[in-house]
């Protein structure tokens, strides 16, 4: 299978009993409760939303002001999201110059109309997708205050992820859709302009009423408090719902310890409930349309098999639903539910599907700050969710991420290569971004395992998830319990993967043949260091393999095929640019090659190969 690795509510003083997590001794972080009632108008598609949150400052810090992002400003012509759209020398299919030409009908909007702390009225500055509140009176350390928050808002005509009447006709997918608090930690605020990129919020639980037609059926984060008033497949067999009220239902969703909430709405959805694993409920909600309804029907016990995979490799699942919705303009993942185009044969609509759930662990529960460390949430998201798919899927694929592979090499042998520390809105180009965020970060976790060994790196993913869940954890908290676990030193895994475009390129330089003895060296090209795995094999046909330690990593992995005898050698300083070893056991060598698992990165695999001639 490759290298692979009830509902838990954790409490404030849980969170300050937490050590290590974002590179502090003494962790802390944010708390936001919201609760939200919001009028929706299907008709011009604007909506009138009350907001009251519930703000904590656990931080050691006094605040004197805080930051909202309001997400649907980006979808206005002249917006940072409009212009870097059409500056980028690659722009989103998706994107293009489509913000440039949205009439004020089509346009997307968040205008708050008022604003009380602690209810004081209190004056905020907006400019483009962030609003900066200048607090009345500081919150100091360990205090609660409350905000209450009235806005206007109006849904952008399908553009990115949110939106309506998508190019499938999905009326409402509602991602991003309401004043959202920005998160302060240990780092500052983090009130990122919203530039198309990723996301990053603060724990909380969500109070949720959403009014609307009643013919429209509405799926997403939380749980629904009362079925039995809405219908559309919520309520219990031979239930009838309530009388709708002035042709409106009011739909009520609890969302215990999330960082976002979303919603799609349909008049047309189809609403279908399949058991997944743990007693969880999974929902799905697509258009009624026959030719993607059968593919629709096969995806449920996919999903359900793709939960029990992560739940088995990485931890449990600890909410208790989720719901895969139609809706958006590719994939998405949002608190207890993903957004995914419809129209798809079922290999890609598993497929998508496998990667946005599989963000339910790294993203939702992990919470790592996608814009900073994107290749973490990502590509933790690409490597977990290829070996789910090898798996459910029965591909029996030796190495199922071998196109992670394709897309880096690529990369690394141009110029445009950039460090994964850089910020997710900063990379030079989308494509630039993608192999990286995607590709070169499911990549460290593959090459973590030839490192440590397949075992370590399957129980470094549980630990981590294990500690680490209902926090944001940074790249320093997982490379730290890959140490705890494999007994390894590997800052400088972390250092030259992710904070340099340093590349892997090793040789083989020569071989001398005695009647005897052989002498093979081999030589560093590359300016990355790696332990080596040296594959040979005799002309009886017999192999062995020659394990040569990274010096600086301070051990040494367990033999990862248990059938194939290993030889340890003496480790390599990485200062050296060669290294020179005897095969002194009477045998004539046939063959000889570097990783023939090709599980390291290296740029130049054919110098990789030698045979006899």
């Amino acid at each position: 299978m490759g290298y692979f690795f009830g509902f838990i509510l954790f409490t404030t003083s849980v969170f300050f009993n937490l050590s290590n997590a974002q590179g502090n001794t003494s962790y802390w972080q944010q708390n936001a409760d919201y609760k939200m009632d919001v009028q929706m108008n299907v008709k011009n598609f604007q909506y009138k939303g009350k907001q009251e949150l519930t703000y904590t400052n656990n931080s050691p810090d006094t605040l004197n002001k805080v930051f909202y992002h309001l997400y649907f400003n980006a979808f206005q012509p002249g917006s940072e999201m409009d212009v870097r759209s059409r500056t980028i020398v690659d722009p989103d299919s998706r994107v293009g110059d489509r913000i440039s030409k949205l009439s004020p009908s089509e346009i997307g909007f968040i205008k708050p109309t008022s604003f009380t702390h602690d209810g004081q009225v209190t004056s905020f500055v907006i400019k483009g997708t962030v609003m900066e509140v200048k607090l009345y009176k500081p919150i100091l350390p360990g205090e609660t205050t409350v905000f209450k928050m009235n806005w206007d808002g109006q849904v952008p005509l399908q553009i990115r992820r949110s939106g309506r009447d998508s190019a499938e006709g999905v009326a409402l997918t509602m991602t991003q859709w309401y004043p959202k608090l920005a998160e302060y930690d240990f780092e500052g605020w983090h009130a990122d302009p919203y530039i198309a990129r990723e996301f990053f919020g603060v724990w909380g639980d969500y109070d949720v009423t959403i009014t609307i037609d009643q013919a429209y059926t509405v799926g997403g984060t939380g749980y629904l408090q009362n079925p039995g008033a809405v219908g559309h497949g919520y309520t219990a067999p031979g239930q009838k719902p309530m009388p709708a009220v002035k042709g409106k239902y009011t739909w009520h969703f609890i969302a215990p310890k999330v960082h976002d909430f979303a919603w799609a709405a349909d008049p047309n959805y189809v609403h279908d409930i399949y058991p997944g694993p743990n007693g969880v409920t999974l929902h799905f909600l697509y258009k009624d349309d026959p030719e993607i309804a059968e593919n629709w029907k096969a995806l449920q016990p996919k999903t359900a098999a793709l939960m029990e995979f992560f739940n088995e490799h990485v931890g449990p699942y600890p909410y208790e639903q989720y719901s895969v919705i139609q809706g958006g303009d590719g994939g998405m993942e949002y608190g207890m539910c993903t957004m995914i185009t419809g129209g798809r044969e079922l290999g890609s609509l598993v497929g998508v599907t496998a990667h946005e759930l599989a963000h339910s662990w790294f993203q939702f529960v992990l919470a790592i700050n996608e814009n900073k460390y994107e290749w973490m949430d990502e590509g933790f998201t690409t490597y977990i969710s290829d070996e789910a798919m090898n798996y459910v899927m029965g591909n029996k694929n030796p190495n199922p991420h071998a196109g992670s592979y394709r897309s880096y090499l690529f990369l690394a042998n141009t110029d445009d290569q950039q460090p994964l520390t850089t910020h997710a809105d900063r990379y030079a180009t989308n494509r630039t971004y993608g192999i990286s965020a995607y590709g070169k970060g499911s990549i460290f976790l593959t090459q973590l395992g030839y490192i440590i060994g397949p075992e370590n790196l399957s129980k470094t993913l549980k630990r981590f998830y294990s500690d680490f869940k209902f926090t944001h954890p940074t790249p320093n908290d997982f490379i730290r319990t890959a140490e705890k676990v494999s007994g390894f030193e590997l800052d400088w895994y972390l250092t030259d993967w992710t904070k340099t475009i340093n590349t892997i390129d090793y040789g083989i330089k020569e071989v001398e043949k005695s009647v005897t003895k052989t002498k093979v060296t081999l030589e560093r090209i590359g300016l990355m260091p790696m332990p080596i795995d040296l594959y040979v094999t005799y002309d009886d046909d017999t192999q062995e393999l020659f394990y040569i330690p990274l010096r600086m990593m301070w051990g040494e992995k367990p033999n990862p095929f248990t059938d194939l005898k290993r030889t340890v050698l003496e480790d390599w300083p990485w200062t050296n640019p060669t290294y020179t070893f005897e095969i002194d056991n009477g045998k004539k060598v046939k063959n000889m090659m570097i990783d023939a698992t090709k599980r390291m990165a290296d740029i130049n695999p054919e110098n990789n190969f030698w045979e006899a001639k």
